[in-house]
C-alpha cells in the first residue's frame, strides 16, 4: 500500500513520517544508511503496528474489556483486539494535519472532533513534533482536553529499535526498580512490586532469546542499548513515569515511554496506587518529550 511520506533530515539522521497513518514513523536511519528504528518496507505498511514507531493517545496500552469507570459513570469503548480489549488509543491509524517547520522539524496536528467515529467520549486535540539536531531525535507530544468536562488522559510512544546489528545483540540498561504482575491478557493485577533478578536491567543485560512483555515503573527516564562500537540512548521527560519493554516477533525491541501503567484507569478506580492516572480539566494539556541519541560508529 502506498502512503504519503514526509521526510526531514540533517547531517546525521533521516526521519520518514506517515502523516495519513497516525503521523507514525516509517523509518529513522543514520547517515550511513544503518536503521536506528526497525527497517520497514513501505509497500507492506497497512497499519501503524507495521511502522517503526507510533503515538499512543489519549491513553497508552490496554484497557480491560474496553471499559472503565470515571466520574461516577461507566465508559464503554469499542473492542479493538481479539481478546476483548481496546488498545493504544485512537489516533495511530488516522490522518494528521502536517505543518513543515523546517528541513529538520515537522509538526503534526490532530483534532478528534474531525472524526465522528472516534473511540473516545471526550473531545481532544493533539500535537506531535519531530526534531532532528546533531545526533539527537526528539519527539514532543501534547494532548489537550478540548471538551467541556474533565477527562482521564495519558500518552506514550511505541518505537521499535533494531536489535541485532552485524550479528550482535545489544546490552539493554535502564534503572527501574518496580514492575507489575500481569494476567493472561498482559493486564496488571495489582500494584507494582520490586523487580526480580531476571527482570532487573539496572546493571545491564543482553535480552538474547528471552521473550519480554513487561511494564516497569520507578524509572529514571533513561534506557540505553550498547553494541561493541555504537550506542543508542533513550531519554524521556518525567511525565513518562513508566517504560514498556517488548520483544517483538520480528526481532526488534520496543522501548515505550508511557505516562501511566497499563489499564491505569481501571486500576485507579480500584484504589491501586502508583499507576499515574491523570485527569485534564477543559483546556488543560499533558505533554512530554522523548529523545533518541546516537553515539559511536553509526
Amino acid at each position: 500500500m502506498s502512503h504519503r511520506v514526509e521526510t526531514i533530515s540533517n547531517e546525521v539522521l533521516t526521519l520518514e513520517v506517515l502523516p495519513d497513518l497516525g503521523a507514525s514513523v516509517l523509518g529513522l536511519r543514520a547517515a550511513s544508511g544503518r536503521p536506528v528504528m526497525r527497517a520497514v518496507d513501505p509497500a507492506t505498511v497497512e497499519t501503524s503496528s507495521q511502522a517503526a514507531s507510533f503515538t499512543l493517545l489519549p491513553y497508552s496500552n490496554r484497557l480491560r474489556d474496553a471499559r472503565f469507570t470515571f466520574g461516577g459513570r461507566e465508559i464503554r469503548l469499542r473492542v479493538t483486539t481479539r481478546d476483548g480489549l481496546t488498545q493504544h488509543g485512537d489516533v495511530r491509524n488516522r490522518p494528521w494535519h502536517v505543518t513543515r517547520v523546517s528541513d529538520a522539524h515537522l509538526r503534526c496536528e490532530f483534532d478528534s472532533r474531525t472524526f465522528p467515529d472516534i473511540n473516545w467520549p471526550w473531545a481532544f486535540t493533539a500535537v506531535v513534533e519531530y526534531r532532528l539536531h546533531g545526533p539527537h531525535f526528539d519527539t514532543t507530544v501534547v494532548l489537550t482536553n478540548a471538551d467541556t468536562a474533565e477527562m482521564p488522559a495519558g500518552l506514550g510512544l511505541h518505537p521499535y529499535f533494531t536489535r541485532r546489528q552485524d550479528g550482535e545483540d545489544p546490552r539493554l540498561t535502564f534503572d527501574a526498580a518496580l514492575t507489575y504482575d500481569t494476567d493472561e491478557r498482559s493486564l496488571p493485577t495489582q500494584e507494582a512490586r520490586p523487580v526480580h533478578p531476571e527482570e532487573d536491567y539496572r546493571a545491564g543485560s543482553v535480552v538474547g532469546s528471552r521473550t519480554v512483555d513487561r511494564v516497569y515503573t520507578a524509572w529514571d527516564g533513561i534506557a540505553r542499548l550498547d553494541w561493541e562500537d555504537r550506542s543508542l540512548i533513550l531519554t524521556a521527560d518525567p511525565v513518562y513515569s513508566h517504560l514498556v519493554v517488548f520483544t517483538a516477533p520480528d526481532g526488534s525491541l520496543a522501548l515505550e515511554p508511557v505516562s501511566h501503567a497499563t489499564d491505569a484507569f481501571n486500576l485507579a478506580a480500584r484504589g491501586v496506587g502508583g499507576v499515574d492516572m491523570r485527569t485534564l480539566a477543559p483546556g488543560q494539556s499533558l505533554a512530554g518529550t522523548a529523545r533518541v541519541t546516537l553515539e559511536g560508529n553509526w
